[in-house]
Parts: structure tokens; C-alpha cells; sequence
């Protein structure tokens, strides 16, 4: 291949067309291109070092624009949003080991309006997550 439209070309000539549109070409290349950047992996660091970065009060804010980001950002958050479960309950340890890291404000997504979509379309996938921190835990 000399050009990106010359392999665009023949994925969209051994590829089904997608129901919904999306040129077959365009997911073929969002997949190299999460490959390449190692983009989940990134995702799933920078979400880590949230946990570290955040004051008690701080706000994680991430969009995400197709399901497989989604699913990391919305596991995280409901991970780190339960009581620690690793913590036997017949402990005597301070209750603030056992609090949630975060908590959520929204628990669903928030996604684009129809009136907004109309005017930018390229926001149709995207879905906004939060959560607050809750606490800073104590050394141990």
C-alpha cells in the first residue's frame, strides 16, 4: 500500500457494510489506531492515577467515545465506588478504610441531546462519566 485510501479501498471491498453506516474502512482504522497509541492501556493508567492525583472533593470527569472506553471508565468508577471488599467485616479497622474511594453523582452517562448531535454529529458516541472522591486513605 502507497496510501491510507488504497487500503481503505480493499477492506471496504472484502468488508460488510456496517448496518449503521459507519464506513467499514473507518472502525478498521480506530482499531490500529487504539492498537498502536495502546490507547486502552493508557486509559486504565490514567484512571489509576486519578486515584492518587485527586483530593477528597476532586472531581474525575471522562468522556468516552465508543464502548470499549466506556466499559473501562464505567467499570473503574463502580469498582472504586463499593465498600473495600477485601477487608474481613470482624476487623477492628478504622470505618474509613472500608468507605468507597468515590462516589457517583450520575449514575448512568451522560450522552449528547438530539439538538446537539444536530449540530456537532461527530458527539454521537460520546458519553460524559463522573464520580467524587471521597477520601484519602490513611497509610497502613
Amino acid at each position: 500500500f502507497v496510501s491510507t485510501m488504497q487500503l481503505a479501498d480493499v477492506i471496504r471491498s472484502v468488508g460488510p457494510k456496517s448496518r449503521d453506516g459507519i464506513d467499514p474502512a473507518t472502525r478498521t482504522f480506530q482499531g490500529l489506531r487504539i492498537a498502536v497509541n495502546d490507547e486502552l492501556g493508557e486509559l486504565e493508567r490514567v484512571l489509576d492515577a486519578s486515584l492518587s492525583l485527586l483530593r477528597t472533593g476532586g472531581r474525575l470527569i471522562v468522556v468516552t467515545f465508543h464502548s470499549l472506553e466506556d466499559r473501562i471508565v464505567k467499570k473503574f468508577i463502580n469498582t472504586h465506588s463499593k465498600p473495600n471488599q477485601d477487608i474481613p467485616r470482624h476487623l477492628p479497622i478504622a470505618h474509613n478504610h472500608v468507605e468507597p474511594l468515590l462516589s457517583q453523582p450520575h449514575r448512568k452517562p451522560i450522552v449528547p441531546s438530539q439538538e446537539e448531535m444536530e449540530r456537532n454529529a461527530r458527539c454521537r458516541s460520546s458519553k460524559l462519566r463522573t464520580a467524587i472522591r471521597t477520601h484519602t486513605p490513611l497509610a497502613v
